[in-house]
């Protein structure tokens, strides 16, 4: 049902074309129907079994076929008209939900996963509701005035056409429950099959560098035995319902044959009787047999496209605004943890009744063991989860009261693995001001150090970077990503591990341009190499989910604990562990 749910929430702008559509089968039936009506007209006038004019006959005949050209025309615009425009729609209804999901949710999910089940409904919906149209809604029509025109002839012709129909009709729906079942368990299949193959071509590099295409493929393997059993299973019990139905169909048309010449020898029936019943009941045959036909197609996009729109049903809690949010006013940019508390999934808490102040323009350290928190504590900043308990405040306004754009416009983060567009470096760059200029774009590039290569590709700044950057090394990502954070100019910066994929000559060029970045700016610094932080006003030491250290470098080493711990560990400023998961 939720996918005649989401038609009806989102066919309105479209309707009129729907409706033309339904206005043309209708009258596309009425002309499928009218014609064995003048096919009979035509032979009783020529045997002599009726009087009248054959022009006149020939005139109605001209009228429908003209009609019929008419009609197919006006089907076929308001066909081009409302599909392209409702596959928009339907994508922009997907883009619009899944942006309100939580970064966990994506965390969890194969992106290939998520493209193949939205490209189902965008493929797909379209079809299912033309096919509700026609050919569902022209066979009724079709039944309908064939039994009349059955009647006119014979009742008993009527009758035993009406419940050879409704039996086919039965058994078709009894059938139709399993086979969704089995289209839905076949589009599930089909979507972990897809997002295996996009997780496969999205780490080339690893397969390669790890030799490791031999296990990829025995990983593709043990999903294509239950993709090929279902689809068999599906595929068998097809076979065979079809092979039924064609059996009922070929015994039934035999009888009605045999009804109809007897009839015809005891002379109940004329000439025309005769073809107008054989045409109408061939007619109605061949349209059932390819309706159930039909039906396959049918129910497989059904189940792909219900497997879609469960997207938009998930349990995840979904971060959306509330309905009286705010703008985040940050004029000072003091950031405040009240009493939070926070934990993943099904994992043990990691902060507890956390309360820190960070004041309007300080810049800050964050270090610690990979897991302690780091990351967690950055992310809850910009909201990309929630706290449990307690509150997040941001010039003494809770993060949760303001709308998630006013937010995130008022902190610029640069990742340690910067995630870029398949566009251009300009659009990649421009990405952290829509509205600034080239010029603009070209200064923030070139204090980020990032001019110098950009200006050695073929077409600068209208080189494309590939998919997610694979064309560029993990220095040019970084300083692509710096180059964004200047360029945004917030009063909030997040630096994770910023330089860490830069070599010394340009990390030390870099480091300028950062610093004066942060002037005048609330700045939160993580970092393994703890010689980037000597000139932080403070610094957080984490571990397990507490701030276990706080003060300056000098006061933490002062104090013989962690820090001082992590310091000694350090070759040429480097803390040897690596980002857990947790803290990707």
């Amino acid at each position: 049902m939720r996918v005649l749910k989401f038609i009806i929430a989102n066919i309105g702008p479209y309707k009129k074309y729907v409706f033309g559509i339904f206005l043309a089968m209708c009258l596309i039936t009425v002309d499928n129907t009218l014609k064995p009506l003048l096919v009979k007209l035509f032979i009783d006038i020529v045997s002599g079994a009726e009087q009248g004019n054959l022009w006149v006959v020939f005139t109605f005949y001209a009228l429908l076929q003209f009609m019929l050209v008419s009609v197919w025309t006006m089907s076929d615009y308001c066909i081009t008209k409302y599909t392209a425009k409702f596959r928009l729609n339907v994508a922009e209804h997907f883009m619009t939900k899944l942006y309100e999901y939580p970064y966990s949710f994506f965390q969890n999910q194969l992106s290939g996963s998520l493209t193949s089940k939205i490209n189902d409904a965008f493929q797909h919906l379209p079809h299912l509701i033309f096919t509700i149209i026609n050919p569902f809604m022209y066979f009724i029509l079709l039944i309908l005035i064939s039994l009349g025109l059955l009647a006119s002839v014979a009742p008993i012709f009527a009758l035993s056409m009406g419940a050879w129909v409704l039996l086919f009709f039965v058994i078709t729906m009894v059938s139709m429950k399993k086979s969704m079942r089995l289209n839905k368990e076949y589009a599930e299949e089909k979507s972990k099959i897809i997002g295996l193959a996009a997780d496969y071509l999205g780490n080339m590099m690893s397969v390669k560098l790890f030799a490791a295409r031999t296990f990829e493929q025995g990983r593709f393997f043990k999903l294509q035995k239950p993709f090929v059993d279902i689809a068999e299973k599906g595929g068998f019990y097809h076979t065979w319902l079809y092979g039924f139905l064609g059996i009922l169909t070929s015994l039934y048309a035999l009888a009605f044959l045999s009804a109809l010449i007897f009839g015809y020898q005891k002379g109940v029936v004329s000439p025309g009787d005769f073809a107008l019943v054989i045409m109408t009941n061939f007619n109605i045959i061949n349209t059932l047999y390819q309706l159930s036909h039909m039906l396959r197609d049918f129910i497989a996009n059904w189940g792909a496209v219900d497997q879609a729109i469960a997207l938009l049903e998930t349990s995840e809690i979904t971060h959306t605004d509330k309905p009286n949010a705010s703008t985040l006013n940050c004029i000072q940019g003091k950031i405040t943890f009240d009493q939070v508390k926070f934990h993943y999934k099904g994992t043990e808490p990691l902060f507890q009744n956390k309360s820190i102040e960070i004041t309007a323009g300080q810049k800050v350290g964050l270090v610690g063991y990979s897991g302690g928190g780091k990351s967690t504590f950055v992310n809850l900043i910009l909201r990309l989860y929630d706290v449990t308990d307690g509150a997040i405040l941001i010039d003494g306004q809770d993060i949760r009261d303001v709308t998630q754009d006013s937010l995130r416009e008022n902190i610029a983060m640069i990742p340690q693995d910067p995630s870029l567009f398949h566009r251009s470096l300009m659009e990649n760059i421009r990405y952290g001001r829509a509205d600034s200029t080239d010029e603009e774009v070209i200064e923030a590039a070139k204090k980020a150090h990032a001019h110098e290569f950009i200006s050695t590709l073929p077409q600068g700044y209208d080189s494309l970077v590939g998919e997610r950057g694979v064309k560029l090394s993990g220095g040019q990502r970084q300083r692509i990503a710096i180059a964004r954070a200047i360029l945004k100019n917030a009063p909030i910066l997040i630096l994770d591990e910023a330089t860490s994929q830069l070599d010394s000559v340009t990390e030390s060029l870099i480091q300028a341009s950062l610093w004066e970045l942060m002037q005048n700016k609330t700045t939160i610094v993580i970092a393994h190499r703890l010689s980037t932080l000597l000139h932080m006003d403070r610094i957080l030491v984490f571990d397990k989910g507490k701030i276990v250290e706080d003060g300056t470098h000098n006061e933490l080493l002062a104090k013989g604990g962690l820090y001082k711990h992590l310091w000694d560990a350090q070759v040429g400023g480097f803390l040897g562990d690596e980002k857990t998961e947790d803290e990707a």
